[in-house]
């Protein structure tokens, strides 16, 4: 497979580059690319170039930010396709959902293009000679640390909304997907002006020393929440303000009056998409025992229609694999899947598991891949207890015809987001706080542009 780095004039490794970083083709194993990793000096002058840029970029007109957002997101639809084939060569996202993924990034662009201008303060109501304002202010220089698994979209949700701000940002991300990052930000930095955007190529150990500089003040991360949390605890050390959306266990409950094939498309959905590589998938699955038999088996045939999906590279599918086989080998009834396929590549069969006894990990742990856990319940209220008993907090769905039972689950799960009778969906602009070990702050929507920013009051009257 063509270098991608040398096709795309990235900054490319050469083949004795003891700090490159080498994505391999998750579908075939064949060589995608060398990127040169980023250096600790490296790092410090993004950030040093960042400061340097604030003022100037503060400073600028909020209608001229937003129109920079513009332009940045014109130009990423016309390379729509070939942010598409990079994503689809790195992460085995195929290139018509990753482009799908790309174009909600432009979108989103142009969202806080629009929002940008009109993210206002407020006038206070004191002595009628005097002027009291709460004036939202940018932060100053953002670290925007970002996922392979929708990297566009997500990078641009952040970057977005720290730029409309009037922030500065060094961007990171993630390293098995450098290259659409590098790109993204190939297609976005012409757009504004010097050291206002800097896209850093790196792992786990660039990401620390970006999270740790104390010229940062502001850390955005999407990621894992082992990643999140020694973040928040550099940031602890720094000051700085820290938004994370770390991992999820999002179950999924099945009431007994629905109809069991409809919830088994649901949950293939939830489960199985973009190969159960997104933050807000299905992760366990509660089904009422009226409903356990015909339930898994309309799931058991949406699985076996997939067939192979792919992973983003064998280390997660080797994780993802272990899961499945722990269960099993603790009780856990294999219906589809659950086997690793011979060749070249990460695919992973969509997998389903009946059976799960509650204490199992697979229910416990996040997997990240395309597996369905199945526990039984004996009814609602032990499936809404047993869903509720997680230290993640990210969302859940609940399917019911019970408007009682919808009520109830709504007000009593606690995560950020509760979605009823469809496991993805959702007016525009909403905006959540993800709870427990899934991280903190608004990730995206209006409210973003609030945590971009801090807010100075002012007061003013007349001298004598």
């Amino acid at each position: 497979m063509t270098d991608l780095a040398v096709e795309l004039d990235l900054p490319a490794a050469g083949p004795d580059e003891p700090n490159a970083i080498r994505i391999d083709s998750p579908l075939d194993g064949g060589l995608v690319g060398r990127v040169a990793k980023a250096s600790r000096q490296d790092v410090a002058g993004a950030v040093a170039t960042a400061r340097g840029a604030r003022a100037l970029w503060a400073g600028a007109p909020a209608a001229e930010r937003g129109a920079a957002l513009r332009s940045a997101a014109a130009a990423i639809r016309d390379r729509a396709e070939d942010l598409a084939r990079v994503n689809e060569a790195e992460t085995g996202r195929p290139a018509a959902d990753a482009k799908d993924g790309v174009l909600a990034g432009a979108g989103t662009l142009e969202q806080y293009a629009e929002l940008g201008p009109v993210h206002r303060g407020r006038s206070l109501l004191g002595d009628p000679g005097a002027t009291d304002l709460m004036v939202p202010e940018p932060r100053g220089v953002a670290a925007v640390l970002t996922p392979w698994n929708d990297p566009v979209a997500v990078a641009c949700g952040l970057l977005g909304a720290a730029l409309a701000t009037g922030n500065t940002v060094v961007h990171k991300p993630s390293e098995r997907c450098p290259h659409t990052g590098l790109l993204l930000g190939e297609l976005i930095t012409p757009y504004l002006p010097e050291g206002v955007l800097t896209c850093l190529a790196g792992d786990g150990e660039v990401g620390a020393w970006l999270a740790g500089s104390d010229g940062v003040d502001l850390i955005a991360h999407v990621g894992s929440t082992e990643a999140g949390r020694a973040i928040a605890g550099a940031a602890a050390r720094t000051g700085a303000k820290v938004l994370l959306e770390n991992g999820g266990n999002d179950p999924l409950l099945v009431d007994g009056d629905v109809d069991p094939a409809w919830a088994a498309e649901q949950a293939a959905t939830g489960a199985f998409g973009n190969s159960g590589q997104i933050c807000v998938a299905v992760e366990r699955i509660y089904v009422h025992r009226a409903l356990a038999g015909p339930f898994v088996e309309a799931l058991t045939a949406e699985a076996e229609r997939l067939g192979l999906l792919p992973l983003v590279d064998v280390p997660h599918r080797e994780k993802v694999h272990g899961q499945v086989a722990d269960a099993v080998a603790e009780g856990a009834r294999l219906c589809a899947g659950g086997v690793v396929p011979e060749g070249p590549g990460a695919r992973y069969p969509a997998t389903v598991l009946a059976d799960c006894a509650p204490g199992l990990a697979i229910l416990r742990e996040e997997t990240f891949g395309p597996v369905a856990p199945v526990c039984v319940v004996d009814d609602f209220e032990a499936g809404l207890r047993a869903a509720g008993e997680d230290r993640y907090g990210l969302a859940a769905t609940v399917l019911t015809r019970s408007m009682e039972h919808a009520q109830r689950a709504w007000r009593a799960l606690p995560v950020g987001t509760v979605k009823v009778n469809a496991v993805f969906g959702g007016a525009p602009g909403g905006a959540a706080q993800p709870r427990g070990a899934s991280g903190q702050g608004f990730g995206y929507g209006p409210e973003l542009l609030d945590e971009m920013t801090t807010t100075k009051v002012v007061h003013v009257e007349p001298a004598p």
